[in-house]
């Protein structure tokens, strides 16, 4: 029976830290854990020297929610691998939520907890405690509402947030009656706001009146002052003390001076009636909205405290989560055994105490892997009981599902106990001295410990005569490492130091020493023994050379030259570690070398292939220059032939002939000739590589003529038809290589109208406008093109067509079709 209460304790205590059924089944079932129970055995006194009270302190600094607050205060380790992952991984989704989102929060929300309570047993909530639960309903629907949002992202965060029970009409409710700064609003009821009409309408009539009164001729001289005032909810006016009877009226006040008394005049003695009714029951009406608004908030009683419970815990999340970017802290991994599945292994890289802040030095250990037991020995103020509280304190935080600051590689097994004995607790009362309160803190720790369990030792073995104090300690130890109960332990006597070193299952470590500067360099080095130094102390703290070479006189043989190996030791370790650092340095160096080779090699690559397209972009340049100058050719004989048809004249001729010569020598001076043999026109064939004479273009044989003696030719994009006389075949001379043909480079594809509109353009305008768009049209890759030139006199659709019939780069034509324009517009095929 007595273990059942236990069990259902634990239950409650598990289901409050996971409100919702679904992640209680999630964490763990009872079947694994037959120990039923989730809770570590907590022992008080080790919580306390752990300061783990003070981290669970600042924590809750960093929460904003009251209830939030007093979960982080209530932290306690777990002993749940499952449920202590599922606490971390929330910790970093809520980090990971905070990096993204630096302005998230759980909004303004209040504890209204004992507001809701005492609403559900009939108190009427006065105006601020409403306008605290309508803020904070508000907050829990917008919270949800954003997690909802990011509900992919952040599953386990939303987890939590999707029980959160939206209560918008609650909300609504007291918004549409109470204003942000507590006034009960006109329209809360009907019926407040027809009373407030009323008590409008009977203060402006008696305001009016009362005014009146006061300007009449009659009572001015009577009126200490023209202004109307309010006695006792009564509206009065001030009259002069000794014209008091010269108005009949009610007394409801006198100045202090006697010289003035206040008086409601009968005249406005109904209304100031009617209106103490209206403001009655304006009291009555707005009693009644705040009893209903609070009984409204009381039946909501249970979905807001629920609702309570779920933002406290995303509260505590995301407190966690800002003190794991403010301490640096990342979550371990937790495991109950190691990766080669045979014991439970700690494992801490670079570590530090995050009470420490700047100052600490950070720690790397691993326990259980090799050893169970680390006996780690050094200088006094040499950092041994940190590296302790260390390890013991970062244990506890994963536990409770805080992050840790520690490297993310850090692993830490699952406690069911942590005890530390360290520090000093003599009581003179008890008559307890030091030796007494650190045995009888052992017993404890033994009578309760179990394979599980993480035991912490300081100062093995002192406090009494070293003897004696060495062989219990050994027996300790040995105790502990029989019931394989993972132990860290530190201590001066030599002897532990040479045990721990023969002894299987147990291991040394040192807090380093600076030999040269006898200070502590509070860093832990595993498998050496360190020396205590305490000559090399006492010495730097300002003890006499005379009593420190007494003192080291007095030492045996053995012992200095153990404090000598050890010194020795220390050296050669730095010295290591000085080599080590430099193999490294020397290691990124040859690395960065290598990468800055690799770039340089890279870089030449890229130079060279820049150069190679510099190449080419001057060879096209070249070609295109070439290409350029036979189209100025073309446009220099179309406009030398459109000049012949206008003008007949010899000198016109001779001109043009010239113009023509020019071009053609041109031409030939910016292209290589062809190295061609002319072979007779009968012997070209289909797909032949042909020159034409007149222009020095390449071209291909796509078909031949035998009735015409006309061969049509494509030259680069354009096809061509002219007579055999005109080609001459290509062939390649013995001992050298054709010239390669010039490519004509076509710009990006271009924006061509699909029409050309010449109406109204005078004659001579016609040509080089259809020259320029057919060439553009060509260059756009268009098979069609339409000419608008519309029916007037026919002149220029006769000019349009005589060009078309001639021009090179024109297919076939025809008049458009009804929809097209009919004859008022010609369809061209290029």
């Amino acid at each position: 029976i007595l273990g059942f209460r236990i069990y259902i304790i634990h239950v409650r205590v598990y289901s409050y830290r996971f409100p919702m059924d679904a992640r209680i089944l999630h964490a763990i079932s009872l079947a694994d854990c037959p120990e039923s129970r989730y809770d570590m055995g907590v022992d008080e006194k080790s919580l306390e020297i752990l300061e783990f009270p003070h981290i669970r302190e600042i924590i809750a600094g960093f929460t904003s929610f009251a209830p939030g607050r007093e979960l982080a205060l209530r932290l306690q380790p777990l002993t749940n691998a499952e449920g202590i992952s599922h606490l971390l991984r929330q910790s970093a989704e809520a980090r990971q939520l905070l990096t993204q989102h630096p302005g998230f929060t759980i909004g303004g929300a209040a504890d209204v907890r004992q507001a809701v309570q005492m609403a559900a047993r009939g108190k009427v909530l006065e105006i601020p405690d409403l306008l605290a639960v309508q803020k904070t309903v508000g907050a829990f629907n917008q919270l949800r509402s954003s997690l909802a949002k990011l509900a992919k992202e952040f599953p386990l965060l939303w987890e939590i947030a999707a029980g959160i029970t939206e209560i918008t009409d609650l909300e609504r409710e007291i918004g549409h009656c109470l204003s942000p700064n507590g006034e009960i609003l006109d329209h809360a009821s009907p019926a407040l706001h027809k009373i407030r009409k009323q008590l409008g309408e009977v203060r402006r009539k008696m305001l009016d009146r009362l005014q009146a009164v006061m300007a009449s001729p009659r009572w001015r001289k009577i009126i200490q002052e023209p202004i109307v005032t309010e006695r006792e909810t009564r509206y009065v006016i001030p009259v002069k003390a000794e014209h008091r009877r010269e108005i009949k009226g009610i007394v409801h006040d006198v100045s202090n001076t006697g010289a003035t008394v206040f008086v409601e005049p009968w005249l406005t003695v109904d209304l100031g009636n009617s209106l103490r009714e209206l403001v009655m029951a304006e009291r009555r009406e707005v009693e009644r909205i705040m009893r209903t608004l609070s009984s409204r908030v009381g039946e909501y009683e249970a979905p807001i405290l629920r609702n309570t419970d779920l933002v406290a815990e995303l509260d505590l999340a995301l407190a966690k989560a800002r003190f794991a970017l403010r301490f640096k802290s990342t979550e371990p991994a937790i495991t109950n055994v190691s990766t080669d599945g045979k014991a439970r292994t700690l494992r801490l890289i670079e570590a530090r105490h995050p009470l420490l802040g700047e100052k600490a030095v950070p720690l790397s250990v691993e326990i259980g892997r090799d050893f169970s037991i680390l006996v780690i020995t050094g200088p006094n103020t040499g950092g041994k009981t940190v590296a302790l509280k260390t390890i013991g304190l970062l244990c506890l935080m994963a536990q409770a599902g805080i992050p840790i600051p520690a490297s993310a590689d850090s692993q830490l097994p699952v406690c069911d106990g942590i005890f530390a004995d360290i520090g000093d607790e003599q009581s003179i009362e008890q008559t307890l001295s030091t030796f007494s309160w650190h045995m009888g803190n052992i017993v404890r720790f033994l009578a309760q410990a179990n394979e599980h369990s993480l035991v912490l030792l300081d100062e093995l073995g002192t406090s009494t005569d070293p003897a004696e104090g060495s062989a219990l300690a050994r027996s300790v130890l040995l105790h502990l490492l029989s019931r394989n109960i993972m132990t860290v332990a530190t201590t001066h006597l030599g002897d532990l130091k040479a045990f721990a070193h023969t002894t299987p299952g147990l291991q040394n470590a040192s807090l380093d020493f600076d030999p040269v500067t006898l200070m502590p360099t509070y860093h832990l080095t595993v498998g050496v023994p360190g020396g205590s130094n305490a000559l090399a102390i006492a010495s730097l703290l300002g003890l006499p050379i005379e009593i420190i070479n007494s003192a080291r006189n007095m030492l045996g043989q053995g012992t200095q030259e153990m404090e000598s190996l050890l010194t020795d030791l220390t050296a050669e370790k730095q010295r290591l570690e000085a080599l080590h650092l430099q193999m490294a340095r020397e290691t990124e160096a040859l690395q960065d070398q290598k990468l800055e080779l690799a770039n340089g090699i890279a870089r030449a690559r890229a130079e060279a292939q820049k150069a190679l397209g510099e190449e080419r972009r001057a060879v096209q340049e070249i070609r295109d220059k070439a290409v350029k100058d036979m189209a100025e050719l073309h446009r220099s004989i179309r406009d030398t032939l459109g000049e012949l048809r206008r003008e007949r004249s010899k000198e016109k001729v001779e001109a043009a002939r010239k113009v023509l010569s020019a071009a053609h020598q041109k031409l030939r001076s910016a292209l290589p000739p062809p190295a061609t043999v002319a072979v007779p026109p009968e012997r070209i064939t289909v797909g032949d590589r042909v020159w034409l004479r007149e222009t020095s273009l390449p071209a291909t044989v796509l078909a031949i003529s035998e009735t015409t003696q006309e061969v049509q030719l494509q030259a680069g994009q354009v096809k061509l038809t002219v007579s055999l006389d005109a080609i001459e075949k290509l062939s390649k001379p013995e001992g050298k290589t054709p010239p390669e043909p010039v490519h004509v480079a076509r710009p990006l594809a271009r924006t061509v109208p699909m029409d050309l509109d010449l109406r109204g353009k005078r004659a001579e305008e016609i040509e080089p406008l259809l020259d320029s768009y057919l060439n553009n049209a060509a260059m756009a890759n268009m098979g069609q093109a339409r000419i608008i030139h519309g029916f007037g006199t026919g002149t220029v659709r006769q000019i349009v067509r005589e060009l078309l019939s001639e021009h090179p780069l024109v297919k076939a034509f025809r008049s458009g079709e009804r929809r097209e324009g009919g004859d008022g517009a010609t369809v061209v095929m290029l």
